[in-house]
C-alpha cells in the first residue's frame, strides 16, 4: 500500500497547481462556481499526471539526484510559489468572470466562492489521484506475480499491457457503454412523453393529424412538438395582412419506420399526401440528437412565406445532442443523406416550372446531419436553392473546407470565402452584407457566434493554439483568454454545458438571428428590409428568446 500512501511528487505537484490556475482563466463563456470546481480538479489531475510522468522519465534518463539538503528548500520555494499563484488566480477569477458577463450584457452580480472552489477541486483531485494510484498498485502486484514465472522485462511489459487493456475496457466497454445504455433507456422513456401545451394537430397538413401516414404516437417528444406547434393561420395572416395558407409540417420519428431509408420514403409519401410539392418553398431540416428542430428556423420561414411552406424533418436518435455527437454521428450523416436524397428525387419529378424552392437548414448537429448529404460546396449549391446552417460543429466537413480555404486576411471566426460570392458567415445581421461584392444565388449562410463552444471545440485544442484566439478576436471573446495545452480542451468542452445560458448572439444561442439568415438565403418575392426587421422583432419578443 506504499504506492497509495506515498507523498506527492515534486513535478506532479508543480504542474497540478499550474494547471489548476490555468483552469481559472476565462474561456468562451461565463461559468458557475461549482462547474469551476469540477474543471479545476480535472485540470489539476491532468497536470499531476503530466508532471509525474515527466519526472519519472527524467529520473530514468538522468542519474543525478538533488542532495537531501537541497530538496527541502526546493519544496518550500515551490509550494510557496504555487500557493501565492493559486491565491492570485482565485482572486482574479471573479473579475474575469464579471468582465466576461459584462461583455455579453449579463448581470455581473454573481455568486463566486473561491474557498469553495479550491475545496471542491482539492477533494475531487484527491479522489482522482487515489483511483489512479490504486490502478498503479494493481499493476505492480501483477508484475510481481508474473516475475515468478517469466523474465522481469517480460513481466513488466505484460503487466503494463494487461493493466492498460483492463482500464481501457473498463472505461470504454463498461463505464462509457453502460452510461450510453442508461442514457438511451432514459431518453427513450422521455421520447414517449409530450411537452405541456402540445396537442395533436387538427389539420391534415401536419404529420400526426387527420389522415396522416405517420402515427402521432411514433413521432417522439420533439417530433410532436414540431408537428403540434406550426404557426397558426391567424397569426400568419395578422403578420402579413393577407389570408395565409395552412403550413405543412412533415416529421418522421425514430419509431415511425424501421430504417433511415424507410423513414425517408415515408416522409416523401407524407409530403405527397399533404401537397408539399405545390408549395412555394420546401425546406429539409436537420435535427439534433433527440430530434429537436429549432423553432426559430421553422417559424421564421412560415412567417416569411405566409404559410405557403412545407417543412420536413426526421429523427435518428433518442440521445441528447452532445452524446449523440459522440456515438451517433455516423447515424446522423446517413439519416440526413437518406432524407435529402429521397426528397430531392421526388422534387425532380415535379414539373420544372412548378417546383417549390428547395432549401436546407439545421442547427448544431442538425447542420452536420444535412451537410453530409453533399460532397462539397458546389454539390450543395447545385442540388439546392439555398442553405442556412446555424452553430455548425467543427466536425462539419464543408464548413471545415470553407474555413481552412478562406480568403487571406479574413479571421477564422468571420471568414470570407471566394469574396463572398456564394457563402457568407455572420454573427450579426450586418455581417451578411460583407464583403460588398456580388452575392450570387443559390446562397449559403453560416450563422456562428465567436463565443460558441460548439463551433470551436476540437481535439486539436489539446496540442495546438486555435486560430480564433489570434488577433483580431471576435467581438464577444474575452481579451484575457489564452490557450493552455490540455487545459483549454477541457475548458471549452465544459463551456458547451453552459452554451445556452447566455443572451442571444452569444454562445450557442442564435435567437431571431435566423430571420436575417433566411432573408438572405430564400426571401420571397417582394420581401423587404422592413419586413425582415418586423419579423426579427416578432421572433425576439417570444418568451423563450
Amino acid at each position: 500500500m506504499r504506492v497509495v500512501r506515498r507523498r506527492l511528487g515534486f513535478g506532479g505537484t508543480l504542474l497540478a497547481a499550474l494547471f489548476f490556475c490555468a483552469s481559472l482563466t476565462p474561456t468562451l463563456l461565463p461559468r458557475p462556481w461549482v462547474m469551476q470546481g469540477l474543471m479545476g480538479a480535472l485540470a489539476a489531475a491532468i497536470g499531476y499526471a503530466v508532471g509525474a510522468s515527466a519526472g519519472a522519465l527524467g529520473r530514468a534518463l538522468i542519474p543525478y539526484r538533488l542532495p537531501e539538503r537541497g530538496r527541502v528548500p526546493a519544496w518550500r520555494v515551490m509550494l510557496a510559489g504555487c500557493a501565492l499563484l493559486t491565491v492570485l488566480a482565485l482572486g482574479y477569477s471573479l473579475g474575469w468572470q464579471q468582465d466576461l458577463r459584462q461583455l455579453m450584457g449579463m448581470d455581473t452580480a454573481i455568486t463566486w466562492f473561491p474557498p469553495a472552489i479550491l475545496g471542491l477541486s482539492a477533494l475531487l483531485f484527491a479522489a482522482m489521484l487515489m483511483a489512479a494510484r490504486l490502478v498503479r498498485l494493481g499493476g505492480r502486484t501483477l508484475v510481481r506475480w508474473l516475475d515468478r514465472y517469466v523474465p522481469v522485462i517480460v513481466a513488466q511489459v505484460t503487466g503494463v499491457l494487461v493493466v492498460a487493456c483492463a482500464v481501457g475496457v473498463l472505461a470504454s466497454d463498461v463505464l462509457f457503454s453502460g452510461f450510453v445504455n442508461v442514457m438511451n433507456d432514459a431518453s427513450s422513456v422521455t421520447n414517449g412523453t409530450t411537452d405541456p401545451g402540445v396537442a395533436r394537430p387538427a389539420s391534415p397538413k401536419v404529420s400526426g393529424g387527420p389522415r396522416s401516414l405517420v402515427s402521432w404516437d411514433t413521432l417522439g417528444r420533439e417530433g410532436r412538438t414540431f408537428a403540434g406547434t406550426a404557426v397558426p393561420v391567424a397569426r400568419l395572416s395578422a403578420f402579413s395582412g393577407a389570408l395565409a395558407r395552412q403550413p405543412i409540417r412533415v416529421y418522421v420519428g425514430l419509431d415511425s419506420a424501421g430504417s433511415p431509408a424507410q423513414q425517408a420514403a415515408l416522409a416523401v409519401r407524407e409530403l405527397e399526401r399533404t401537397g408539399a410539392f405545390d408549395r412555394a418553398v420546401l425546406a429539409v431540416l436537420g435535427t439534433t440528437g433527440t430530434g429537436w428542430v429549432d423553432e426559430n428556423i421553422s417559424d421564421s420561414l412560415e412567417y416569411m412565406y405566409n404559410g405557403d411552406t412545407a417543412l420536413v424533418a426526421m429523427q435518428y436518435s433518442y440521445l441528447p445532442s452532445w452524446l449523440s455527437f459522440l456515438v451517433d454521428r455516423g447515424k446522423a450523416a446517413r439519416a440526413g443523406a437518406a432524407l435529402f436524397d429521397a426528397v430531392r428525387a421526388r422534387w425532380e419529378r415535379a414539373p420544372q416550372g412548378r417546383r417549390p424552392k428547395l432549401v436546407v437548414s439545421g442547427e448544431s448537429l442538425g447542420s452536420f446531419q444535412l451537410e453530409n448529404a453533399f460532397d462539397d460546396l458546389p454539390d450543395l449549391v447545385r442540388q439546392t436553392d439555398g442553405a442556412l446552417f446555424v452553430g455548425p460543429p467543427d466536425a462539419n466537413p464543408i464548413w471545415r473546407t470553407l474555413t481552412s480555404g478562406r480568403d487571406p486576411g479574413s479571421p477564422v471566426w468571420r471568414p470570407v470565402y471566394q469574396r463572398g460570392a456564394t457563402v457568407r458567415f455572420g454573427q450579426y445581421p450586418e455581417d451578411l452584407t460583407r464583403p460588398g461584392t456580388t452575392w450570387n444565388h443559390p446562397r449559403v449562410v453560416y450563422l456562428q457566434n465567436a463565443s460558441d463552444p460548439v463551433v470551436w471545440w476540437s481535439p486539436r485544442l489539446i496540442y495546438a493554439r486555435p486560430e480564433w484566439l489570434a488577433a483580431p478576436r471576435g467581438p464577444d471573446l474575452n481579451p484575457e483568454m489564452d490557450w493552455f495545452p490540455l487545459v483549454t480542451f477541457w475548458q471549452v468542452l465544459g463551456d458547451m454545458s453552459v452554451g445556452l445560458d447566455v443572451p442571444p448572439g452569444h454562445g450557442h444561442v442564435y435567437g431571431a438571428g435566423v430571420v436575417e439568415g433566411w432573408a438572405a438565403v430564400a426571401a420571397p418575392r417582394g420581401w423587404s428590409a422592413y419586413d425582415t426587421a418586423r419579423l426579427h422583432t416578432l421572433i425576439s419578443a417570444r418568451p423563450d428568446q
